[in-house]
């Protein structure tokens, strides 16, 4: 019989159990974000083009009256650029109370991911960045990579976004 830690509050219950992930693809590899960060998933947009700015932020979105900054996956992850085709969707996912859109090349689906089948992260070298994996899931043959949406954009990566939009 299992323990139940009275001391967890629910919330921290609820995430020890969380299993439900967004996929997406990005240069032919899935990946997944917890379904709960994610707050909308659009098709590809205009995005408007902020200059001097870090080379994978692709510019800004107005969705419904807030200015949400956009980032280019592909580029974020030191992959090349590839043409926006009918595809390309930007999901909208919550990062340390802020909206954040990220260019996906795909979105796949909701997938329940039982934590069991979720391995940690291996560290492969120092000189690949890997924080930002939260593990590796595994649904029937496929490997789906876990994004820690808190930890995709850097504090310093944060703040320059924070003042490219103070400075709009």
């Amino acid at each position: 019989m299992e323990k139940i830690d009275r001391k967890k509050t629910v919330a921290e219950q609820i995430d020890d159990e969380a299993n439900q992930y967004v996929t997406f693809l990005i240069s032919g590899e899935s990946y997944g974000v917890e379904v709960l960060c994610v707050k909308e998933i659009l098709g590809m947009t205009d995005v408007t083009p902020v200059p001097n700015t870090l080379s994978f932020m692709k510019g800004v979105i107005n969705l419904r009256g807030e200015v949400v900054p956009v980032v280019d996956m592909r580029i974020k992850f030191g992959m090349s650029e590839k043409e926006y085709d009918a595809f390309t969707v930007i999901i909208i996912v919550e990062v340390k109370r802020r909206l954040i859109g990220m260019i996906v090349d795909a979105v796949s689906d909701v997938a329940d991911i039982p934590i069991d089948s979720i391995q940690n992260t291996p560290h492969f070298t120092t000189r690949i960045e890997t924080d930002f994996i939260k593990g590796i899931g595994q649904l029937a043959e496929q490997l789906i990579i876990i994004l820690d949406v808190d930890k995709i954009l850097t504090s310093d990566e944060f703040q320059k976004i924070d003042q490219e939009d103070v400075s709009e």
